[in-house]
């Protein structure tokens, strides 16, 4: 089992923006071969942090993950409200950070 945690940073005042293709992609991942959770947090200090927080049986899931046309479509929809990203999946063994 591996876990992924995403930490974006989005442009002051577009949360509402992004929020129907972060739900569609939500829902579809959830549906994904390997998901066991797959949920989005923003903070409550910061509106413009949010989380994804992530757990899949096998990195071969999450990397067929990042081929879906659902997260392709979350990628183009969240993009210009994107400030930085930063992820990293946490192995039993070892971190790996994007």
């Amino acid at each position: 089992m591996i876990h992924v945690i995403a930490t974006l940073q989005i442009r002051p005042g577009t949360l509402e923006t992004i929020l129907p293709a972060a739900r569609a992609c939500i829902a579809a991942t959830r549906r994904e071969a390997g998901c066991i959770a797959y949920d989005l947090h923003a903070s409550v200090t910061d509106p413009q942090t949010l989380v994804f927080v992530e757990v899949w049986e096998r990195r071969e899931d999450l990397t067929a993950h990042s081929k879906q046309p659902h997260l392709a479509a979350w990628r183009e929809a969240s993009s210009p409200h994107l400030v930085s990203r930063r992820i990293q999946i946490i192995h039993p063994e070892r971190i790996e950070e994007f």
